[in-house]
């Protein structure tokens, strides 16, 4: 499976914001974005104030990027998820957004039982969940309400499951889906409405990407 692993900050330079990427670190000092906040490279500095004068496809490049960093997806599964928004009955870009926000690595996140998409993303990569009752341990799961996701019962007894609650507690849980963190469950009440999906993401230049 197909994966970034390069340093996640470079990527919010590249942005030229703060994607979030990596969980209580990004609002500490030793976030590299405070240090460095100009586009990674040569000739990084020199692209400061440029983005003003990008180009309408540069404009639609760059809000595609920030969807795919954001959600950790690679280009051509991005492309896929996209053609199949597509296909589906509704508006495009909001089609888009509600299938990366209903990925089982994303739900995680959102229900506070991960500090961040990459963590959640490798947590459920080692089986450290159930879906329905059985175990899930893909990712790219797309969930659907009125399913359940529950910690395993031998992940209960890690030390990191232990102390989630007590950092979870402090992170609020998305209003489409319940948790209950003594004993680390959650249920999906609804599909997302667009306000509560990042208002940062841009759908409509995606799709003027796509639709070049």
């Amino acid at each position: 499976m197909a994966k970034y692993t390069g340093p996640a900050c470079k990527l919010c330079r590249r942005e030229g914001e703060k994607l979030f990427l990596k969980g209580s670190r990004c609002f500490s000092p030793k976030c590299a974005f405070e240090k460095r906040g100009f586009a990674p490279g040569q000739h990084g500095r020199t692209r400061q104030g440029r983005s003003e004068r990008e180009s309408v496809y540069g404009h639609q490049l760059r809000a595609k990027q920030r969807a795919r960093r954001v959600y950790g997806i690679l280009e051509r599964q991005f492309s896929r998820y996209y053609h199949v928004a597509q296909r589906t009955r509704g508006m495009t870009g909001f089609n888009l957004l509600q299938t990366l926000e209903t990925r089982l690595d994303n739900v995680v996140f959102r229900m506070g039982l991960a500090e961040n998409r990459a963590q959640a993303r490798q947590l459920v990569n080692h089986g450290h969940f159930r879906l329905n009752g059985r175990r899930a341990d893909i990712p790219s799961m797309l969930v659907r309400p009125g399913d359940v996701i529950t910690v395993s019962e031998p992940s209960k007894t890690s030390t990191f499951f232990k102390e989630l609650p007590d950092y979870a507690e402090k992170r609020p849980c998305a209003s489409w889906m319940d948790r209950d963190l003594k004993n680390l469950t959650g249920r999906i009440l609804r599909l997302p409405e667009r306000a509560e999906i990042d208002g940062n993401i841009d759908e409509q230049l995606i799709v003027e990407y796509y639709s070049r």
